[in-house]
């Protein structure tokens, strides 16, 4: 308890009590005559506990007294000097008037003094900018709520007590609308309602969590867009109570968490490439709305969130371009690829797996061995590829059978290299069969390489020794040629030198390149946009 002997300035209040007042609470009939002074009942109540408040000359310290008419009641207002010490730093300010003002706070500022932080706080940069709101006593003045120290966006600040005052009571009334965009992992449903319960967390005090019968939260959320892997979506949830981490708690909770948020299962490993993009909850007050206390005013204010946000995206979004090179066979599909691994690119050829997968103890000769036999798979030996091809050529269904117990081992090396190469602008994988066995589904740029028909089965007959025969069956196993370069999205000429080639081989990653930045691009401009409705 304070008393008046601590104070070297006061005001003072003189009041007499009108002749329809009879039996009135004390604190309720000073709540009501000082509300236009912008003094909160609570605090009339401590005056009075104090000894501020005299009635007829005596004092009186018990709020519940009852007063009735003609009595002389008075206030000692004191006058309490702030201990908030001014410290220089940036504020963004999107709107100012004689009665508040409305910030885009920056994420990593606390909002105001606290044990853990009695300084450094975007009350210490007030202070200094706008020396008025140190007239307000407390820790906390202008506060009316706040947000979260990495969460950032908008935020209102009283410039009065009086705002201050109905501003708090505006929200507590709930007539303030509050919307915020957070990236999440995963990819939420169009739209939900949460109305969980949120209390501190019975395993760990610095949590909150969804605890039964604790206090009321309702957050509603609608998905602006998700990321096509499932990496992330962008939603925006609005609120109707202001819970402690509420938002963070309440996605969490339905298997959403933010990213970057350690505390609620969003977070990143300190190793992970993506730490340095996703080092705060990626939580962003958008937008709010509510009535000027004093114009009685709509106010509306949208804020984009900052560019960690666009950053993550873009991050999120670079995962490799899954490459592949297809075409038929002697087209020169391996010179290309030989090529490209010059380069330092990433490659995989579905032919060199196809080989190790046959070697003896491998799983293609287990596999292989199963059905067939010591006849394909010799006990001390490869796969015999002869024996193999020709069980494959007795008839269509005899090749699919081989191709069904193949490809599945041959598709999971081709998974693993991408995985492997995941942080990679992109590699590239040799597929001859890319379109027939269908996994250009799983593939981001198909290219072809194209050569001219006689050239390509002169090739084949010296470097492979193949008849005219074999070609025509192997073949007759793919796609025409016209009809895999038109599945094609980038043609690579094969017909020239290998001076020429190489060149053609440059122009592709270019082309490869240019592909990948404008399709983030798109992606980022499709997004940007949804915020800036």
């Amino acid at each position: 308890m304070t008393t008046p002997e601590e104070y070297s300035e006061f005001s003072k209040f003189e009041h007499r009590v009108p002749s329809h007042v009879d039996g009135v609470r004390l604190d309720k009939h000073l709540g009501d005559i000082l509300k236009n002074e912008a003094v909160s009942r609570e605090k009339i109540k401590k005056l009075i506990k104090d000894g501020f408040v005299t009635i007829d000359d005596k004092k009186c310290t018990k709020p519940n007294t009852k007063i009735f008419p003609d009595m002389s009641i008075s206030i000692t207002m004191p006058v309490v000097e702030n201990s908030i010490v001014p410290e220089e730093g940036d504020i963004d300010i999107l709107h100012r008037d004689n009665d508040l003002i409305v910030i885009n706070k920056e994420a990593g500022l606390t909002v105001h003094p606290c044990p853990s932080c009695p300084e450094g706080t975007l009350v210490h940069r007030l202070a200094h900018s706008i020396p008025e709101i140190t007239q307000m006593e407390g820790f906390r003045p202008g506060i009316v709520h706040r947000i979260d120290k990495d969460t950032s966006g908008l935020l209102i600040v009283a410039l009065n007590e009086k705002t201050r005052l109905a501003l708090s009571e505006a929200f507590a009334s709930r007539t303030v609308s509050k919307e915020y965009l957070a990236l999440v992992h995963g990819t939420p449903p169009k739209s939900g309602e949460i109305k969980e319960p949120i209390g501190r967390d019975p395993k760990m005090k610095i949590r909150m969590a969804v605890v039964p019968n604790t206090k009321e939260a309702h957050s509603e959320f609608r998905t602006l867009y998700s990321d096509p892997k499932g990496k992330f979506s962008l939603v925006a949830v609005k609120i109707y109570t202001g819970r402690t981490h509420q938002i963070r708690v309440h996605m969490s909770h339905i298997g959403y968490p933010l990213w970057g948020d350690t505390l609620y299962g969003g977070g990143v490993k300190a190793n992970s490439p993506l730490a340095p993009f996703a080092s705060r909850q990626m939580l962003h007050a958008w937008k709010l709305n509510f009535e000027h206390p004093a114009t009685k005013e709509q106010m509306s204010f949208t804020c984009h969130p900052p560019q960690d946000f666009i950053n993550l995206i873009e991050r999120l979004t670079l995962s490799v371009q899954r490459v592949a090179l297809t075409g038929m066979p002697g087209c020169g599909k391996s010179v290309v690829l030989s090529a490209l691994a010059k380069k330092g690119i990433a490659t995989w050829s579905a032919d060199t797996i196809v080989h190790k997968l046959y070697e003896h103890g491998a799983d293609g000769w287990y596999v292989l061995r199963g059905r067939f036999g010591s006849e394909v798979c010799p006990d001390e030996g490869p796969v015999n590829r002869r024996a193999l091809f020709e069980r494959m050529q007795e008839s269509k269904a005899s090749r699919n059978e081989v191709e069904q117990l193949v490809h599945p081992l041959i598709l999971h090396d081709l998974t693993c290299f991408w995985q492997e190469h995941s942080a990679d602008p992109f590699a590239v994988a040799e597929i001859p069969l890319l379109h027939e066995t269908h996994w250009d589904r799983e593939i981001d740029i198909v290219a072809g390489v194209r050569c001219e028909g006689t050239s390509r089965q002169n090739r084949l007959k010296k470097n492979r020794d193949w008849s005219d025969d074999l070609i025509a069956t192997m073949d007759s196993w793919q796609w025409a040629e016209d009809d895999k370069m038109k599945a094609c999205h980038i043609i690579i000429e094969n017909n020239g030198s290998l001076e020429a080639l190489n060149q053609s081989v440059d122009k592709f990653i270019d082309a490869i390149m240019r592909v990948r930045a404008k399709k983030l691009q798109q992606t980022i401009d499709a997004i940007t946009a949804l915020w800036s409705e």
